[in-house]
């Protein structure tokens, strides 16, 4: 596997997915909230459903 960053692949789409990633991350955390629905993230290698703002300090 590559251990270089991603900040330093030649494919400009590739650069910015880390940003894009990110993105989608935050608009899911905020549809739960607004959905009242539970979200599924991998933790130490395994799925769990956790509630929309659990677990994570505040952010803008």
């Amino acid at each position: 596997m590559n251990r270089k960053s991603i900040d330093y692949a030649k494919d400009p789409a590739l650069r910015t997915s880390l940003a894009a990633l990110r993105r989608a991350a935050k608009r899911a955390r905020r549809v739960a909230a607004n959905t009242g629905t539970q979200l599924v993230v991998a933790r130490n290698g395994k799925f769990v459903r956790v509630a929309p703002g659990a677990g994570r300090s505040p952010k803008a």
